[in-house]
């Protein structure tokens, strides 16, 4: 198990200057701008470090016509934060279940000429934000100029690994011998991890939150503004509209619940299920609204109005959203799976149900909305331990320079 405590040599200092290659095909542009926020802020933070980073994000050439066609709106390049995001195109090959390796050599071949050709090279290290498609598509650019590599998996390509065809399985294990480091955001997946690698090559490593965005101070003022009343329950479900996030479970439960003291709001960003999810939505006895790709800045604001946040997923490692919970000082109702009883003490910040029993989670939701000062007092117990573990956008860049350092140095 890793220790998500500060260490005892933690960089107080910034130490030398180093040079990063970052690569994410799932980052946001102007055309996504709500698409995995984790890895802009992962990298927003890396960069206000020593690092000197570039950062790619390979994006499919976009077909003429279809729902893929508005990909040809993605730039170029793009400012997030402190950096200049990239992105160059490859040919994403479909169907995706017979064809992705196809996807994974036209990145690999693509995006190593666009980085030789736009990029002072050779780079000290590239960090990957997943092992394929990302760490295997740099993958020829590492070996080529003997480039260490650093890649991180929030989940999808292990917990997935079954699901790939052969040869995108030799891919993603031949990423996992050549990386110098293999990082996972939660102790569980780092065990997933340690199939595939030695353990000491194996390192968790947490994401998290800035709890300065969240103004927990004006807490009833937004409440207000949003036309909450103050025997109202907020209840707020953030995540993808898709079955693996519960969303069937959380109707049903939301259905079941015979209260009038009780409004929702559920927050999107993608997901099969979008359209059936709404439908659900619009025929319960509560107020429900539904908000489709928000700004991370009015979702800060529904964080810190919520009564409770509630997650009823059948798998996660670590989702961002309990982090924002947390730093929000908002309690959580989620399902004990993954990575989440890492994040969540069942109890204590929150409470725990199984996954795919919609009984249950209603039958919870029930009681725990009946004790509005325990909720407070869980939501404040969530924000302590984000603050005691130091699960801050901060202390991770912290944790990944120094463990560029090393791969480095070695």
């Amino acid at each position: 198990m890793s220790d998500d405590r500060p260490s005892q040599t933690a960089a107080s200092e910034p130490g030398p200057s180093y040079s990063v290659l970052g690569c994410a095909t799932e980052h946001p542009t102007h055309l996504f701008p709500v698409r995995t926020p984790f890895n802009h802020r992962s990298f927003d933070a890396l960069n206000a470090t020593a690092a000197d980073l570039d950062v790619v994000s390979p994006t499919p050439f976009a077909p003429p016509v279809g729902p893929y066609s508005e990909y040809r709106h993605v730039p170029k390049t793009e400012r997030w934060g402190s950096y200049q995001a990239h992105y160059p195109r490859y040919l994403y090959a479909l169907p995706k279940r017979y064809a992705y390796q196809l996807s994974g050599d036209s990145l690999q071949k693509r995006v190593t000429r666009y980085v030789e050709d736009t990029f002072e090279t050779p780079h000290d290290v590239v960090q990957a934000c997943s092992f394929y498609l990302d760490g295997y598509g740099m993958l020829k650019y590492c070996k080529r100029h003997d480039v260490p590599l650093v890649a991180l998996s929030h989940a999808g390509d292990l917990k997935n690994f079954e699901r790939f065809n052969d040869t995108v399985q030799s891919y993603i294990r031949e990423t996992i011998d050549y990386a110098s480091a293999v990082l996972t955001v939660s102790d569980e997946l780092s065990e997933v991890a340690r199939r595939f690698a030695p353990a000491d090559k194996v390192t968790t490593l947490p994401i998290g939150e800035d709890p300065e965005k969240y103004p927990t101070d004006r807490r009833e003022k937004l409440r207000r503004e949003l036309g909450i009343d103050p025997g109202t329950k907020l209840l707020l479900y953030v995540g993808r509209f898709e079955k693996e996030k519960g969303v069937k479970e959380l109707a049903a439960a939301l259905d079941r619940l015979d209260r009038d003291d009780v409004t929702v709001a559920a927050v999107g960003h993608g997901g099969a299920l979008r359209w059936w999810f709404l439908d659900r939505l619009g025929e319960l006895s509560h107020p429900a609204h539904a908000y489709w790709e928000l700004d991370p800045i009015a979702v800060r604001r529904l964080h810190v109005a919520a009564d409770l946040l509630v997650l009823p997923s059948h798998f996660e490692a670590r989702p961002t959203v309990i982090y924002e919970a947390m730093a929000a000082e908002t309690p959580v109702l989620a399902s004990n799976v993954g990575g989440i009883p890492e994040m969540v003490v069942d109890g204590e910040t929150g409470v725990l149900v199984p996954p795919h029993d919609a009984q249950k989670l209603s039958e919870t939701l029930d009681y725990l909305l009946d004790d509005p000062e325990r909720l407070r007092a869980m939501g404040a117990a969530g924000h302590r331990r984000l603050l005691d573990n130091e699960w801050t956008w901060t202390r991770h860049a912290e944790r990944l320079n120094e463990i560029h350092r090393r791969v480095i140095d070695e």
